[in-house]
């Protein structure tokens, strides 16, 4: 591929790092609205009385609803203004953690989680396209976008350590309030920060395609939820199955529309799929293990929910660090070597997981956490950059919509189907090493989870329980080696398909500054649909 050569674009001036640091703002309280809530869940409980299933949709209807408007809201914001998207988001996130604090029924709770979800599914896409008008030299653009992962990374660190402390003095709703002043700063300075932009000739939303696309999106993503939680089953494939004819409907549509939801050209570009497959595959592996993790850290370490959360904080500062570097990264590499690299390294860090054991499991836990995280953050940034610099910039909004969709589901698939490969290997290492005198509830229990295990463990006598838990924790050590492992083959595959789909990529050179990709949608755009 060649550059095309030109006059060097305008670089960023100190409004646009002001409104860099505004944009961060929203999206860091989006990312600790999707942890912080796991520790409020007791006194909720205890205040709201949900029964199981509404206490599941508390946890997953802010996720589901965010999962299923990303693609619409980013289009959205091409048509009417991502600035005033933004604005109009930040405004219903306010108002709904406001009454998400003051809920007094768990109906009340599930509808405002819904939408929060509506008001959260607004802030990404809208961010991360508007990025790409207020930085158009591609190094600074790098930079703005590694900033922006990291404030995601950053929110996700702080999010329980700032919920536990608000616990420690204040009701369960305390919990939400922080997005309060957030998102009133940034009505108040926005509107002066940072610039509007909308597609001057884009035709009014298609809300059949909306509706469709919040459909396929929902219905994959409750398939692969309930996989995780109950492993696979007939309701499950089926709602799986429906979603994926639906996708399939809805991309049909797209082709045949003049100003279609999705520009499908973007898929015909080979960065934009190499990009979009790591950013896929590097949210698959990421989502995946961190659920194994957290549980062994809790129940195989022996840490509380506190201590296990300050022991992920290397985790998130790895992530952090990783997307600060990535533009250093990129002056001297070109991109899909970068991201190739990232999965490699990555790949090195599941590869120390797969060893842990014995008195050194937290340290190696810790280490290959770190690792795997400075591996996979310039994937996230630079897969983010390239498909938001694929297209022209009237389609940013649409294009940040699929990055952020694709690493909803890349997390969930993730979750869903190394989740499945843990628990098997947990049920058959544990299946013939229940001790006798377990009575034959607590053995089922403990056959299935790790948890069960833990808790039969505390009503039975010393020697029987200390056998049971002692089974328990070898069975589910040898489940997170074997995820490491296939996390390992997954990052690895994904290494060389960047290494051999972006080879040719490149972000900027000494007398070239501009994004190579561009002519390459012109050329899509002349191919037959």
């Amino acid at each position: 591929m060649t550059g095309v050569t030109g006059p060097a674009p305008p670089r960023a001036r100190r409004r646009e790092w002001i409104g860099l640091a505004v944009i961060a703002l929203p999206c860091m309280v989006y990312a600790m609205d999707l942890t912080v809530l796991n520790l409020a869940l007791p006194a909720l409980s205890e205040d709201l009385q949900p029964s199981s299933s509404q206490l599941l949709w508390i946890v997953d209807i802010y996720g589901f609803v965010v999962a299923g408007l990303l693609i619409t809201m980013g289009t959205l914001g091409d048509r009417i203004g991502r600035r005033r998207l933004l604005l109009i988001g930040a405004a219903a996130f306010a108002a709904a953690s406001l009454i998400c604090a003051l809920s007094t029924s768990a109906e009340m709770l599930i509808a405002a989680r819904a939408l929060l979800g509506v008001a959260g599914a607004t802030l990404a896409p809208s961010t991360l396209s508007l990025l790409r008008n207020m930085f158009n030299d591609p190094r600074q653009r790098t930079f703005a976008i590694g900033v922006w992962i990291t404030s995601f990374s950053t929110g996700a660190a702080i999010g329980p350590l700032i919920g536990g402390l608000l616990l420690e003095s204040l009701w369960w709703g305390s919990v939400f309030l922080p997005a309060l002043p957030v998102m009133g700063l940034l009505l108040v300075v926005g509107p002066h920060l940072l610039p509007e932009y909308r597609d001057p000739d884009a035709s009014s939303l298609d809300l059949t395609s909306a509706v469709v696309s919040l459909v396929a999106v929902l219905a994959v993503i409750y398939g692969l939820k309930r996989i995780a939680q109950d492993g696979l089953d007939v309701i499950a494939a089926l709602v799986i199955a429906a979603g994926l004819a639906v996708g399939a409907a809805f991309v049909r549509r797209q082709g045949r529309l003049a100003d279609p939801l999705i520009d499908l050209r973007l898929f015909r570009l080979p960065a934009f799929n190499a990009a979009l497959a790591a950013n896929t595959f590097g949210f698959f592996v990421n989502f995946g293990m961190a659920v194994f993790i957290a549980q062994y850290l809790q129940l195989v370490v022996g840490l509380s929910p506190f201590e296990a959360g300050l022991w992920t904080v290397p985790y998130a500062a790895a992530f952090i660090v990783g997307s600060l570097l990535t533009p250093l990264f990129v002056r001297w590499l070109r991109p899909g070597f970068v991201i190739a690299g990232g999965l490699a390294v990555a790949g090195a860090g599941f590869a120390v997981l797969a060893r842990v054991d014995g008195d050194s499991a937290l340290a190696t836990v810790v280490t290959g956490s770190v690792v795997f995280a400075l591996g996979l953050a310039p994937v996230y940034t630079l897969a983010a950059d390239l498909m938001v610099g694929a297209g022209p910039p009237e389609r940013a909004g649409g294009a940040a919509g699929i990055s952020e969709t694709s690493s909803e589901f890349g997390g969930a698939l993730g979750i869903a189907a190394l989740g499945a490969a843990g628990t098997a290997v947990y049920r058959g290492q544990i299946e013939d090493s229940v001790p006798a005198g377990v009575p034959a509830g607590a053995a089922e229990g403990a056959r299935d989870t790790l948890g069960a295990a833990v808790a039969a463990g505390e009503e039975l006598p010393n020697r029987v329980a200390s056998e049971l838990v002692d089974a328990a924790r070898d069975a589910f050590t040898q489940a997170l080696q074997l995820t490491a492992v296939l996390s390992a083959a997954v990052v690895t595959g994904a290494a060389i398909l960047a290494a051999t789909r972006l080879q040719r990529v490149r972000m900027h050179s000494e007398h070239d500054e501009e994004q190579v990709l561009e002519p390459e949608l012109a050329v899509a755009a002349r191919r037959p649909c």
